[in-house]
């Protein structure tokens, strides 16, 4: 008992040194065992081959052999000991005892004892036995050293310890998470841990995580079929502080685990739930019941949450939900009513494939004039979305600015007017593949928005088709300063000269993937723009040729900054020669897919641009090695270059760029 309280008050004090000690201790007292057996009280001759005269480090090294192997020190023939073997095995049991022999209890206590975080880190390196005993100590548990300031020093580098550790796939294992622990338990803790895609971890990893990070606020889970209610558990008991929690694809985790969270962990600030077949109403209610500080929830795809957990979490008297997404649940009418009469505080709402909530539903959420703080509404798939329940919920909703309909197909040019007409405070509206809506409910929203409409982006609509229509009856809507029409296959001239009209404001423009309009309908919108265009994205638009980018470069050459005109077939070098020459404050060009050639980047290069940061060249087959001297020359504004796909320049011309533009990102 004496020797084993002797090693742990050495251990205690410096572990590396007690290794080195203890091996000297144990040569030093065979050889003084050695050197006992020299009295010739206990020696006798007999001519065999052992022999004990002299000290041990005496002899020839090369004629010693180990006496864990042989039990003797091997000499040429003289003595033999008249000792039992017996003896000899009990030091060799003595020489065989390390460290490793110490009970987990006593290495517990020494390891929490070390001084500093770097000396527990060191020895969690040493085998899986330490690093387990060390991710068992709680960082409350550990014994400070007030004359180190080691953990102190790495705390203040760390923003805080506020650490972040991602691990996926095969990575995540219980050892990696107990390493985690250990190493970061000195610089404050881990603040955020994200595992993905793996099976291989259990609630061990999770427990040594709690006990030595409880500093931990952000856990994330996706893909993690093996872990279950017992690892949040763990994580419950020790780390109250945190504060925002992400389950996704997790199908062992039901709702004990949930209210586990929820009771242990009030600050918890944040919730996402997404394809948890087994989290039911019981952990929204445990949530509402004892997360007063919840701000944000989302739920998606979990069959077993329903009005009821909907219900209770909404209506909480403490509740403070900011940001509510309901997406693919077997909810109905009356969740949308509780929304719209207990959701006072809540300002970002998404529904998205709400099958079972009807017009009612949606209407009633409206009328219910409870959403007073709602400035950002989402509403995809959800065919209970009508004209009557989108113009309920313009009324209802006087703060509303942003509006994102998408696949609603029973929302028309009627409800998208009244809609316009009502919100007040709209100032973003989004519509996409809404095909009952044509080109009258575009031109009817734009009409009447009263002037605070600032963003329309149409998507995919594919009931818009280009037809004459009268305009003298409609009002310029001078608030809209960015206009995006996308892939909307019946979009023409004559509908964009008629949008072009009633937007004279306008400062970023994109026509994206609009086959039917051509440079005079694109030029009667850049002469109406009267406060200059900053961003402008043609791309796709396989009609459009030099002659609009010239235009383009005269009329707004001095505000444009960014020009997208990839896929451009018809866009050749006299389009480069026009950017070259007219915007110099152009700092993103993309001419991805045009036909030009060596020539116009020459050209570009030689031209008025001061701080030309971003050039995608992907796709432009003329473009070869000639260019090099253009792109090294461009290379001294550049911080990214894409000549993916550019077959005619070689890898040692990819080389080059490479070495010359080292402070440029180089995709080839």
């Amino acid at each position: 008992n004496c020797f084993w309280i002797i090693f742990v008050c050495f251990l205690v004090k410096d572990l590396v040194f007690l290794v080195g000690f203890y091996q000297k201790f144990q040569r030093c007292l065979l050889w003084l065992i050695t050197g006992m057996f020299s009295d010739g009280s206990v020696i006798e001759l007999t001519g065999d081959d052992y022999h004990t005269g002299g000290t041990l480090c005496s002899k020839d090294s090369s004629r010693l052999l180990s006496v864990a192997s042989h039990q003797d020190v091997y000499s040429p023939p003289c003595k033999r000991l008249r000792i039992s073997g017996s003896y000899f095995l009990f030091f060799e049991e003595e020489n065989k005892q390390s460290i490793d022999l110490l009970p987990d209890e006593c290495l517990y206590e020494i390891f929490r004892r070390l001084p500093g975080g770097q000396a527990r880190s060191a020895s969690a390196c040493v085998s899986k036995r330490w690093l387990t005993v060390l991710s068992t100590i709680r960082k409350s548990e550990i014994v400070s050293d007030n004359g180190s300031s080691n953990d102190v020093e790495m705390i203040s580098q760390e923003n805080d310890g506020f650490l972040t550790r991602c691990l996926e796939g095969k990575k995540a294992t219980d050892g990696r998470l107990a390493a985690i622990a250990v190493g970061t338990s000195a610089r404050g803790g881990l603040g955020k841990l994200s595992i993905r895609g793996s099976n291989k971890v259990t609630k061990l990893g999770f427990a040594a995580i709690a006990r030595g990070c409880p500093s931990l606020k952000v856990l994330s889970l996706w893909n993690v079929p093996s872990i279950g209610d017992e690892a949040l558990i763990e994580i419950s008991k020790e780390c109250h502080s945190l504060e925002k929690l992400d389950l996704c694809h997790c199908p062992s985790i039901s709702n004990k685990g949930i209210a586990a969270i929820a009771e242990n962990c009030p600050n918890l600030s944040s919730l996402t739930i997404e394809f948890c077949k087994n989290i039911g109403n019981e952990s929204l209610q445990s949530v509402a019941r004892f997360c007063p500080n919840l701000q944000s929830i989302s739920i998606k795809d979990c069959p077993l949450v329903g009005d009821q957990g909907v219900a209770t979490l909404l209506s909480s008297p403490s509740s403070v939900l900011k940001k509510l997404k309901l997406q693919s649940l077997n909810i109905t009418d009356f969740s949308l009513a509780v929304v719209g009469h207990y959701g006072k505080s809540i300002s970002n709402l998404a529904l998205i494939s709400l099958q079972n909530a009807s017009q009612k539903g949606f209407w009633a959420m409206g009328n219910a004039k409870g959403l007073q703080s709602l400035t950002s509404l989402i509403v995809t798939s959800c065919y209970g979305m009508t004209d009557l329940s989108l113009e309920a919920i313009g009324t209802g909703c006087c703060l509303l600015k942003q509006m994102l309909l998408k696949k609603c197909c029973f929302v028309s040019d009627k409800g998208l007017v009244a809609f316009a007409k009502s919100a007040k405070s709209l100032e973003c509206l989004q519509l996409e593949e809404c095909n009952r809506i044509s080109q009258q409910g575009i031109l009817g929203a734009l009409s009447n928005c009263e002037s605070k409409l600032k963003s329309l982006t149409i998507v995919k609509c594919m009931g818009i088709k280009d037809l004459d229509q009268e305009t003298a009856d409609l009002t310029q809507c001078g608030s809209l300063r960015s206009l995006t029409i996308k892939d909307c296959i019946g979009f023409g001239n004559t509908s964009l000269e008629i949008v072009g009209t009633l937007c004279p404001q306008l400062q970023n423009l994109e026509l994206s993937g609009l086959c039917g309009i051509t440079d005079s309908g694109v030029f009667l919108v850049l002469e109406n723009c009267k406060s200059g265009l900053v961003k402008v994205n043609l791309s796709n638009c396989i009609n459009l040729t030099d002659k609009i980018v010239v235009d383009l470069a005269k009329i707004h050459g001095e505000t444009l900054k960014v020009l997208n005109l990839e896929g451009g077939r018809k866009i050749t070098d006299e389009s480069l020669m026009a950017i070259a020459e007219n915007c110099s404050l152009l700092n993103d060009l993309d001419v991805s897919k045009c036909s030009i050639t060596d020539s116009g980047l020459s050209c570009l290069s030689e031209g008025v641009q001061i701080d030309l940061q971003i050039l995608s060249l992907s796709g432009c087959s003329k473009i070869s090695n000639k260019s090099l001297p253009s792109l090294k020359k461009l290379g001294q504004t550049l911080v990214g270059l894409n000549i993916q796909q550019c077959n005619s320049v070689t890898s040692s011309a990819v080389d080059s760029l490479v070495e010359n533009l080292w402070r440029c990102d180089i995709l080839s």
